[in-house]
């Protein structure tokens, strides 16, 4: 039998004909409609000679061709490479060559960086999508009902790793992988037909594509999409659609609770909300729970593992700053620079292992072999496992501060610079020091209207903290420089000269 992904559509599209797929504002597409233009793209995919095993190049924002696209990739037997729209030509040359892309799915919008990346990696053929016209392009080709036959650990997808060291890597998820955690985020969320999912996190990033995408079309659920995150447009749409449920990084959640319109909308419809992504403040998580009355669960994962690996499960208790515990079928164990397991209660780098971990780096043997020892996927995240089994992100091991000889961990930090009423975003890095070899530097984004004396802001933490914690270099900024899930990019924030 086959493994395919793409099986999750046809099986949900016969259940659920005419339930919502997905929509975008006033446009809606049902079941039928995604599966039957599925059927199409295959159609033309095959029309090109791009069949089993062939790369697919997706550069899409969050529009209903996306998943139109993804999956009729998917039942054509391709394999899927999703890319962020905002690259540049010649990373989109990379993320084409790299992978040999066959064929590259493009928004018009985007279209000088596609056409110059395409010209770079040998002259990848495109397919423009710009509606009222793609439609044309699409439709001309009759749809193709079979799903191609493929093996569980066949890859489905490469997704790229966001390179905080050296070139992006591809991660090659099979269609195991990403089946599994799929069903996982079903039942973690308890979805089902009549669920409507905001869909505010890229598609083409592993947190939107399987725990909002692939999720609701497993189950007949509705994405309601959001091309570019805006929290007034955000909290529009979470009432206007009546959103169930709500998935987001914590600068998502940060911003919602800091919009001006926060009081004057209706959001009584969501049941839960799911944050992942990066750590999220406690300060911040509490403050969204009672301003809008809806439980946060936090959850942890990386593009190497599909991505959940952990999460705080809706039917057990919840703790506030953790990431939960390892979901159906993942182990996970801290250990040193050895890889030895840490003794209970100390800091170690969290291992993964279990159904969601991927097939390997594409055309990276040596870092696949350095990354997966004996099953086991080393995160590069530091954390602390309490006695009942629920881990503590601490930071991640390359951003870990060395002052004078002492261990000074960003997030710790970083949490109570959130405490600060004044402080809307917060990112705590190491400076260059003669002396210390490193000394703590902190970025803060203040709130609307608010301002404050760095001294002041600086004894706040140091009432706090250890003395060598606090940040003897604070500096303003209007915004923190963020990806394209809103997570803070850390590696370029730097203290002014």
């Amino acid at each position: 039998m086959s493994a395919n992904l793409a099986l999750n559509l046809t099986r949900t599209a016969a259940e659920h004909t005419d339930a919502i797929a997905v929509k975008l504002d006033e446009a809606a597409l049902s079941y039928r409609l995604l599966d039957d233009a599925s059927q199409r793209v295959s159609a033309m995919l095959e029309s090109k000679g791009v069949g089993r095993g062939d790369r697919v190049g997706i550069m899409l924002p969050n529009v209903p061709y996306f998943p139109a696209v993804y999956y009729g990739a998917l039942r054509a037997g391709a394999v899927v490479v999703p890319m962020n729209v905002l690259l540049k030509g010649r990373e989109v040359g990379f993320y084409l060559a790299d992978p040999q892309v066959a064929l590259l799915f493009a928004w018009h919008g985007f279209m000088e960086a596609a056409e110059a990346g395409a010209q770079a990696a040998g002259g990848v053929e495109i397919v423009p999508v710009e509606p009222g016209k793609v439609e044309g392009l699409i439709f001309a080709h009759e749809p193709d009902p079979d799903v191609a036959e493929v093996a569980g650990d066949d890859t489905a997808v490469v997704l790229y790793t966001s390179g905080t060291t050296g070139r992006p890597k591809g991660a090659e998820l099979t269609h195991d992988n990403l089946r599994s955690n799929v069903d996982i985020a079903v039942s973690l969320f308890d979805l089902s037909v009549g669920d409507v999912i905001f869909g505010g996190l890229p598609l083409f990033h592993s947190f939107g594509q399987t725990c909002t995408m692939n999720a609701a079309i497993r189950c007949g659920a509705t994405v309601t999409l959001l091309p570019r995150f805006e929290p007034g447009k955000a909290l529009e749409i979470l009432e206007r659609d009546g959103c169930t449920v709500f998935e987001g990084v914590p600068t998502m959640y940060g911003a919602l609770l800091n919009d001006p319109d926060r009081d004057t909308v209706d959001v009584s419809t969501l049941r839960v909300c799911a944050s992942g992504g990066a750590s999220m403040p406690v300060e911040v998580l509490r403050g969204f729970e009672q301003q809008f009355g809806c439980k946060v669960l936090e959850g942890y994962g990386l593009s190497e593992t599909s991505p959940v690996a952990s999460f705080n499960h809706p039917d057990r208790e919840r703790k506030a700053g953790s990431i939960g515990t390892p979901i159906a079928g993942v182990e996970m164990m801290l250990v040193d620079d050895d890889r030895n397991e840490v003794a209970a209660g100390e800091i170690g780098e969290i291992l993964i292992k279990g159904h969601n971990v991927m097939k390997g780096y594409l055309n990276h043997p040596e870092a696949t072999a350095e990354a997966i020892r004996d099953g086991w996927f080393a995160t590069g995240d530091m954390a602390r496992v309490d006695d009942d089994g629920y881990y503590f992100i601490v930071d991640r091991k390359k951003e870990l501060i060395i002052r004078g000889g002492y261990n000074v961990y960003p997030r710790e930090v970083e949490e109570v610079l959130y405490e600060h009423p004044a402080v809307r975003e917060a990112a705590v890095v190491g400076v260059p020091d003669a002396e210390l070899g490193e000394e703590v530097g902190a970025a803060i984004a203040l709130k609307d209207g608010m301002a404050i004396d760095i001294g002041e802001l600086q004894a706040f933490v140091e009432e706090r903290v250890a003395a060598y914690k606090y940040p003897r270099r604070i500096w303003f900024v209007d915004e923190l420089p963020k990806g394209p899930t809103g997570k803070i990019l850390k590696r370029e924030i730097s203290a002014p000269e």
